[in-house]
């Protein structure tokens, strides 16, 4: 299978409180990473990162990144009361 044929892709965090972890993500279906990336952590916390221009291709031919940098962007409290 070649990389332009993955759904999916390394999302790279590079800084912040998840700094040096990587997930998976999805590609949008216009086939671009995604600009934003969000994170669901513990006591209702949720960490958004946005895009970078860094990205890795495992093949020089490859349309599609294997891997996108993303930077710290906020992190959302969920302020729904408790039940």
């Amino acid at each position: 299978m070649s990389a332009s044929s993955t759904s999916n892709y390394t999302a790279k965090l590079t800084d912040g409180p998840l700094e040096g972890k990587t997930m998976a993500a999805d590609f949008l279906e216009s086939g671009d990473p995604r600009p934003t990336v969000e994170i669901a952590a513990s006591g209702g916390k949720t960490y958004v990162y946005a895009r970078t221009a860094g990205q890795e291709f495992e093949a020089e031919d490859s349309d599609r990144p294997s891997a996108v940098n993303y930077r710290y962007l906020t992190t959302n409290f969920d302020d729904a009361p408790e039940s």
